[in-house]
C-alpha cells in the first residue's frame, strides 16, 4: 500500500514562496491538499537540500505549464489549421472544416507525459515508457515537439513557432500519399515509427498490460500507461506480478489513465464500482496500488517515484529473505475526467471531438474553443523557461527521452550451434529437433535473457529438453516437477499473454510454441508487432532485435482425435498475407529442415515467423546440406527427372509423405516427374513492394530452380485457395491443380484427414491426370479407384 503521510509536512514549506507559487497550480492545474503532501513528503525524503528542494519544485512548476501548453496544442490538433503562440483567436477559416483526433484521452495523457518527462528531470534519470492507448500518440507528439525530443522526420517539419506549430496541426490526420503510396505525413493517428520513443502503435488496446513487465533488463527503468478500457477488452495483466523477478527484471512502473469512459458508454470499472472497486481486484491479485488525482502532473511525479521506491524496497527484502515471490507490483491508478482540461470533458463526445458543434462553422463552438484554450495559455516566455529547466540531460548526462534505453533494443545477433546429425530414413519429431536445436541456442548464449511462451501442454508439443533447461515459472515450485521461481518458460493459459512474454523480450532469445488451432488467437499481437517493425525500416530505424518463431504444432492434420476445432490452419493462412521480409511462413517437413530453419532465423532480425512443425515423428528426408539450401531458398527439388512430364510441390511434412508416394507411383509407371518441397511459400511470390523484393526469389532465380513445365500439381498443409494466391509465378492455370486442406474433419486419424480432405496419394495422381494427361487406370487398381470415386472403402489407399 502507500506510504503514509505526515499531516504537517506541508507546513515545513509554509514560509517557502518556490513552494507556494507551485502549490497554487497554474491554468487548469489545481493541486489537492493529498498531491501537496505527498509532493512535500517527496521533498523531505530526497531533497532534502534548500538548493536540491528548490531546483525540483522549480521543475514542478514547469511541469505544470508544459501540462496546459500541451493540452492547448493538442486541442489545436484536433480543430485548427493555424497556431498562434501569443494566444490571440482564430478566425473561422483557420479552423479545420473536418476535425479529427482522438481528443479526450490525448487530453488526459498529457499530464502523465508531463509528469514522466518531470520525474526524469529531477531524479536524473532517463526512463522508458510505453503507452498502451495508441490513439493518444496527440499527447506525445505535442509535447515532444514543446521540448524538443522529436526524431528526424518531426525536427525537419516542425519547430516552437508559429509555422512550425501550424505544420504540425495540419499534418494531422492529413491522409494524403506520396507517388509511392507512403502517408505525406510523419503524424499517425497513433504511435507510429517517427514517434519518438515509441516501442509500438498501440493499436491493440491491451497488450501493453501483457508486456510491461517483460520488458526491461535490471538497471532498466519503465513507465507503462495503460487504460481502463484496455482493462477491460484484455485480460491477462493481472499476472504482471506473477512474472516480475528483481533478479532478470528491471523497475516496472504501470499506470492506468483512469478517466472512466470508453467510446460510447462508461467502462465496466466504472459501472462495477469505480477505482474502489479496482484497487480490491489490484490486492487481490498482487499489487499495491497508488491512486492519485490523473490531472495533476505532480502526482504522477509523485507516482513514479514513490512506485520505484516500494518496489526497490521489497526486492531488498526477498534478496535478504525476508519476502517472498510473487512481490506486490506497485500500480499506479490515475482517476481523472475524460479530456480533462477543455470543454466537453466528461461526455461521450470528450473521446473524440469534445465540442457540441465544429468551430468552423459554428461561432458558439468557437467562442467555446477560444475560452478553452485561454484557460490553457502559457506566455511564450514561461514556457520557454520551463522546458529549459526540464531539459537538463546535458547537465546530469542522461540521454534524451527519444533515446531511452528500450526504444531501440540492439542485442548481439546469438551464436548459432552447429546443426544436429540425422540419419536419412529414421524417424524423428520436427519439434523434438527444434528442441535440440534451442536448447544448444540457449547453452551458448547465456548473456541473453530468455523468455518462452507457451499457453498449453509444452511436453505434448516435444519441447521436453526446453522445459526441463529452463522450466515453467511459478511462485510456489513443485517439487519434481520442471517448476523454479526463475524459469524462463511463461505458461498461462491465455495465448496472447504468453506470446505478448516473448514479443517483450526484445533484448533477448525467445521461442512461443501452441496448438496451431489455438495460436490464431495471438494473430493480433504478432500482426501489430512486424507492422511497426517494418515501418521502422522504412523510416530509417532498423528493427534490432532478434527474429522470433512462432511454433504452429499439434496441428491439423495430426490433431484429428480432438475435433474439428483442433483442424485449423488459419493462423499460416492470415501470416502469408502479410509482408514476408518481416513476417515468414515456414512449413519445414522434417528434423533437419526444422532445425536448420530456426537457427536461420535467429540470425536474422525484425522478423516474427509462423513456422507450422509436425510433433510426431516423421522420416528425415534431408541432409544437412539441403536442409541450409531450403532454409536459404525456400524450395529445394528433392526427385530430379530429366526432362520431367509433370512436377509435384509439397509444402509441409504430411503433404511430401504423400507426394512421395504419388511419384514412387509416377515413376514406376515410366512418368517423368520431379518432386519439390516448398518450405517458404512467401519466398516464391510476386513481390508487393520494394522491401519485400529484398526477400523474396528474383523471377531469375524462381526460373532456375524450377524448370518450365506446364504440368504442376500442389499439396498444401493449408487451404489451397490463398496458397495458390501467393504461389501465382508458379501457377500454369488450367494444367495446375492446388490441393489441401477444405474444412472436412472430424474425430479422424492422420489418414482420415487427407482423404477427407482429397489430400492422399491418389487425389494426388487424379489431379495428375488432368493436368498431365495420364491414363489414371494404369495408376491406380481398381479398388483404389472404387475408394477414390467414393464407392469403395478408402483403407485401400492408406497404404499403397
Amino acid at each position: 500500500m502507500t506510504r503514509p503521510i505526515h499531516p504537517a509536512l506541508p507546513a515545513a514549506f509554509a514560509d517557502d514562496p518556490t513552494f507556494a507559487t507551485w502549490a497554487a497550480g497554474h491554468g487548469v492545474i489545481r493541486h489537492e491538499p493529498v498531491t501537496v503532501e505527498r509532493i512535500a513528503e517527496l521533498l523531505g525524503r530526497h531533497a532534502r537540500d534548500p538548493a536540491r528542494q528548490r531546483a525540483w519544485l522549480e521543475r514542478l512548476i514547469a511541469a505544470d505549464r508544459l501540462t496546459c501548453m500541451g493540452m492547448w496544442l493538442v486541442a489545436h490538433m484536433t480543430y485548427a489549421r493555424r497556431v498562434r503562440l501569443d494566444g490571440e483567436p482564430l478566425s473561422a477559416e483557420e479552423f479545420k472544416p473536418n476535425p479529427e483526433g482522438h481528443t479526450g484521452g490525448a487530453l488526459n495523457m498529457v499530464p502523465a507525459y508531463a509528469g514522466y518527462l518531470a520525474a526524469n528531470a529531477m531524479s536524473e534519470l532517463t526512463r522508458s515508457w510505453l503507452m498502451g492507448q495508441g490513439h493518444c500518440v496527440a499527447a506525445v507528439d505535442a509535447i515532444n515537439l514543446l521540448v524538443d525530443n522529436m526524431g528526424a522526420a518531426h525536427a525537419d517539419r516542425y519547430a516552437l513557432d508559429d509555422a512550425g506549430l501550424t505544420r504540425l496541426v495540419n499534418d494531422f490526420y492529413r491522409c494524403a500519399v506520396d507517388p509511392d503510396g507512403f502517408p505525406v505525413s510523419p503524424l499517425g493517428s497513433h504511435i507510429n515509427a517517427h514517434t519518438a520513443g515509441g516501442t509500438g502503435e498501440g493499436g491493440y488496446l491491451g497488450f501493453a498490460g501483457l508486456q510491461y513487465v517483460h520488458m526491461p533488463l535490471p538497471g532498466q527503468h519503465l513507465v507503462a500507461f495503460l487504460s481502463d478500457g484496455a482493462f477491460e477488452e484484455q485480460r491477462g495483466s493481472d499476472w504482471a506480478s506473477r512474472w516480475w523477478r528483481a533478479e532478470d527484471s528491471g523497475t516496472v512502473v504501470p499506470v492506468m489513465i483512469a478517466n472512466g469512459r470508453r467510446i460510447d458508454q462508461r467502462t465496466t470499472m466504472s459501472q462495477s464500482g469505480g477505482t474502489d472497486w479496482f484497487e480490491d481486484h489490484l490486492v487481490l491479485n498482487g499489487f499495491a496500488p497508488l491512486t492519485i488525482d490523473g490531472r495533476d502532473p505532480a502526482a504522477f511525479v509523485w507516482a513514479i517515484l514513490t512506485a520505484e521506491e516500494e518496489l526497490a524496497d521489497r526486492a531488498e527484502l526477498a534478496r535478504a529473505g525476508h519476502a517472498r515471490y510473487p512481490l506486490r507490483l506497485p500500480y499506479v491508478i490515475a482517476e481523472t475526467v475524460k479530456g480533462f482540461g477543455f470543454p466537453g470533458a466528461g461526455t461521450n463526445a470528450a473521446h473524440n471531438l469534445p465540442l457540441v458543434g465544429n468551430p468552423f462553422r459554428d461561432e458558439a463552438a468557437r467562442e467555446t474553443f477560444h475560452r478553452g484554450a485561454r484557460a490553457l495559455h502559457v506566455p511564450e516566455a514561461e514556457l520557454r523557461a520551463a522546458i529549459a529547466l526540464l531539459n537538463n540531460h546535458a547537465e546530469n548526462d542522461r540521454v534524451r527521452e527519444r533515446d531511452h534505453l528500450l526504444a531501440d533494443p540492439h542485442p548481439p545477433l546469438p551464436l548459432l550451434p552447429e546443426l544436429p546429425d540425422w540419419p536419412l530414413g529414421e524417424t524423428v519429431s520436427p519439434m523434438a529437433a527444434i528442441d535440440e536445436a534451442f536448447v544448444a541456442l540457449v547453452d551458448a548464449n547465456p548473456g541473453l535473457r530468455v523468455r518462452v511462451g507457451n499457453p498449453d501442454e509444452m511436453r505434448s508439443n516435444r519441447l521436453n529438453r526446453t522445459l526441463d533447461r529452463l522450466q515453467h515459472r511459478v511462485t510456489e515450485p513443485e517439487k519434481g516437477v520442471a517448476e523454479s521461481l526463475d524459469g524462463c518458460v511463461i505458461t498461462a493459459l491465455n495465448e496472447e499473454a504468453v506470446v505478448s512474454a516473448a514479443l517483450a523480450n526484445k533484448q533477448g532469445l525467445n521461442l512461443v510454441a501452441s496448438y496451431e488451432a489455438f495460436a490464431v488467437k495471438m494473430l493480433g499481437a504478432m500482426r501489430q508487432e512486424v507492422i511497426f517493425a517494418r515501418h521502422c525500416r522504412e523510416a530509417g530505424r532498423e528493427p534490432g532485435w532478434l527474429s522470433l518463431p512462432v511454433l504452429a504444432s499439434s496441428h491439423t492434420w495430426e490433431n484429428g482425435k480432438n475435433e474439428q476445432s483442433h483442424q485449423d490452419p488459419t493462423l499460416c493462412e492470415a501470416w502469408l498475407g502479410e509482408m514476408d521480409d518481416v513476417a515468414p511462413t515456414l512449413f519445414p517437413v522434417d528434423a533437419p529442415s526444422a532445425a536448420a530453419a530456426l537457427l536461420a532465423l535467429y540470425a536474422s532480425r525484425g522478423r516474427i515467423a509462423v513456422m507450422v512443425v509436425p510433433k510426431n515423428p516423421v522420416p528425415v528426408t534431408l541432409d544437412a546440406e539441403q536442409a541450409v539450401r531450403l532454409a536459404e531458398d525456400g524450395l529445394l527439388c528433392l526427385r530430379e527427372a530429366e526432362s520431367p512430364r509433370l512436377q509435384l510441390f509439397a509444402v509441409g511434412a504430411y503433404q511430401l509423405a504423400e507426394m512421395e508416394q504419388a511419384h514412387a507411383r509416377l515413376t514406376h509407371a515410366g512418368i517423368a516427374t520431379s518432386l519439390f518441397v516448398i518450405q517458404a511459400p512467401g519466398k516464391l511470390r510476386e513481390a508487393r513492394d520494394e522491401g519485400e523484393s529484398r526477400a523474396v526469389l528474383s523471377q531469375c532465380r524462381l526460373s532456375t530452380l524450377v524448370p518450365e513445365v506446364s504440368a504442376r500439381v500442389f499439396l498444401s498443409h493449408c487451404r489451397p485457395e490463398p496458397l495458390s494466391g501467393v504461389l501465382r509465378p508458379l501457377d500454369t492455370g488450367m494444367r495446375s491443380r492446388f490441393l489441401g486442406y477444405r474444412n472436412r474433419g472430424g474425430t479422424l486419424d492422420t489418414f482420415g484427414m487427407l482423404f477427407a480432405n482429397r489430400a492422399t496419394w491418389a487425389h494426388v495422381l487424379e489431379a495428375a491426370s488432368e493436368v498431365a494427361g495420364l491414363d489414371l487406370e494404369a495408376l491406380l487398381s481398381p479398388a483404389e479407384r472404387d475408394a477414390l470415386a467414393g464407392e469403395g472403402d478408402p483403407e485401400v489407399l492408406r497404404r499403397p
